[in-house]
């Protein structure tokens, strides 16, 4: 026991002293994981596991790069569009909303409407190279480009490697773990891999329903930024209500900064009462349902305890932990309760 005690504190040290460079091997490992059983489907017809693996990673780049060209266009327009509107906003603020309410801002306080409206129009255009002056400002300081670009091309490297060899890697796991305890370990590891998979698989196919949702309704209420804020809100929605709240308040703020009136915002407060409502009755009961077995406080727990330790990559390491420990506690749970002492038989 205090072996496992030992080994999983090394763990942890290890994750802290080495998260700001484990970020790519997260995420090629979790691609990995999310790919094994599609490879392990091709073997099953017979196709070599490495033909499997890269007809699997080579699928997974189509899309990603498809993704890349449709998305990336229509992002950039809608953030071109809502910056010219920024004038309309700040003019609605200072001179219909604060005297409104009876509040007069002092003239050092006042923004110089025209002058900014003229800057915007100037200089707006620019916004579309926005990309290209991150990138230029990056190359700059070759350190940060360096590391941009290998992290940015070891995630496809790591998946690819770790899916080729994924069930070699687990069988000599397990033969490194003490045969008294492989039926227990057996158990909890394929627990373990049940509520994962589901979880997150159910999880992926949440937020991608939720970004429909609040893209399509946002659509029809006509804000010009509905792809952006949609996408946003249901990329952060792993996080229980943190979707909800990031995109209402984008959107209000879109909303005001597009046409500077108040009703617009019935229409986004419907579009995310609805979005809310669909993902607590439909899309988490039917695609996800209880498989994680947490409490939505302690998934939020997770998420800021993981960011609070490892940062970054305790963020992304905190559901499929929290999954793991909760697997355990079951157990844990399950032995207490049949256990004499509890039953009072000693």
């Amino acid at each position: 026991m205090m072996v496992g005690f030992g080994a999983l504190l090394g763990v942890l040290v290890g994750v802290w002293l080495l998260s700001p460079i484990l970020t790519p091997f997260v995420f090629g490992a979790g691609l990995a994981y999310l790919g094994d059983p599609l490879v392990d489907r091709l073997e099953a017809v017979r196709i070599p596991r490495t033909a499997g693996v890269a007809i699997v990673f080579a699928s997974l780049t189509l899309a990603a790069v498809i993704l890349a060209l449709l998305l990336v266009p229509m992002l950039q327009e809608q953030i071109v569009t809502v910056s010219r509107r920024v004038p309309d906003l700040i003019d609605a603020i200072q001179n219909r909303w604060l005297p409104a309410m009876g509040i007069t801002l002092p003239e050092d306080f006042r923004f110089d409407i025209n002058s900014l409206r003229q800057f915007v129009t100037e200089h707006w255009s620019q916004a579309g190279g926005m990309a290209a002056g991150l990138w230029g400002s990056l190359t700059k300081s070759g350190g940060a480009a360096i590391a941009l670009i290998g992290n940015l091309a070891l995630i496809p490297v790591v998946t690819f490697y770790l899916l080729r060899d994924w069930d070699r890697l687990i069988e000599r796991i397990a033969e490194l773990i003490p045969r008294r305890w492989m039926p227990t370990v057996r158990e909890l590891a394929v627990e373990t891999d049940d509520v994962l998979s589901a979880f997150i698989r159910g999880q992926l196919l949440v937020m991608l329903c939720l970004a429909v949702v609040y893209i399509v309704g946002l659509w029809i209420v006509g804000l010009d930024l509905a792809l952006l804020i949609g996408l946003i809100a249901g990329l952060v929605s792993f996080v229980p209500y943190l979707g909800f709240i990031v995109g209402i308040l984008l959107a209000v703020l879109a909303s005001l900064i597009e046409s500077a009136e108040w009703l617009p915002l019935v229409g986004v407060a419907v579009v995310f009462g609805v979005g809310q409502l669909l993902e607590s009755t439909v899309f988490t009961p039917l695609l996800v349902g209880d498989r994680i077995g947490l409490h939505p406080v302690a998934v939020i727990f997770a998420v800021l305890a993981g960011g609070q330790l490892f940062g970054f990559v305790g963020v992304l390491l905190a559901l499929p932990a929290a999954a793991a420990i909760a697997v355990v506690v079951r157990f844990a749970t399950r032995q207490w309760l049949t256990s004499s002492l509890y039953r009072g038989d000693g």
